[in-house]
């Protein structure tokens, strides 16, 4: 079964998919990551951002993997090194290409396959582009300010004020959910979950009960 848990930043889809891969015995893949390695392979390059073409030429010589300790580039974990604000504010770019996300979602779909089809994928579009016939499709969302608040307590947001993170995650949502290759909406069959009042715990037993059905 694959689980497809969509949604915007701050929404706690990363600690809401770990908890549900873990109860359901899944393997769990964070999509966002494969993107901001990506993106990370581009400015480590010196490639621009709005150049598809390089950095699709780029992608291709290199090995994106998610491995038991996160995200890999040429079998080297980078799990800190693509949560830098820099490739934080590059990384919307960067997948706005049509053809990089090809070759990304590419990636997500095999690594699945690998796995049994048996996982927990958490994203942005994973219920409407990589999986659609996912057995469980959940979008979470939360009020705005919730959501800058739990990411004011983040690594990569450190140093930033809570409206600052408030903007950034506007900016983010606008540029996910306006960008012409698949963008950041909920799958019309997904389960919609507000995480704003309610904890992590509750959140997971929701979407257990999804896949139990």
């Amino acid at each position: 079964m694959v689980v497809a848990i969509d949604g915007p930043s701050g929404v706690g889809k990363s600690t809401v998919a770990k908890a549900v891969a873990q109860r359901l015995g899944l393997a769990y893949l964070d999509t966002g990551s494969t993107y901001r390695a990506a993106t990370l392979i581009t400015l480590s390059h010196g490639i621009d951002v709005c150049n598809e073409e390089a950095i699709l030429t780029e992608l291709t010589a290199h090995d994106i993997d998610y491995g038991a300790e996160g995200i890999e580039v040429d079998g080297v974990n980078v799990a800190t090194d693509v949560r830098t604000p820099e490739v934080t504010a590059n990384v919307s770019a960067v997948s706005a290409h049509p053809r990089v996300r090809e070759h990304i979602v590419a990636i997500q779909r095999a690594w699945a396959h690998r796995h049994g089809d048996a996982a927990v994928l958490e994203g942005r579009d994973i219920g409407t582009v990589v999986f659609p016939d996912a057995g469980v499709k959940v979008y979470l969302t939360a009020r705005p300010e919730v959501r800058a608040l739990r990411r004011a307590g983040d690594t990569e947001a450190a140093n930033s004020s809570v409206d600052e993170i408030a903007e950034k995650l506007a900016a983010r949502d606008k540029a996910d959910s306006t960008r012409a290759a698949s963008p950041l909406r909920a799958a019309d069959d997904a389960e919609i979950i507000d995480t704003s009042d309610i904890d992590i715990d509750e959140v997971v037993g929701l979407i257990v009960d999804l896949a139990d059905r």
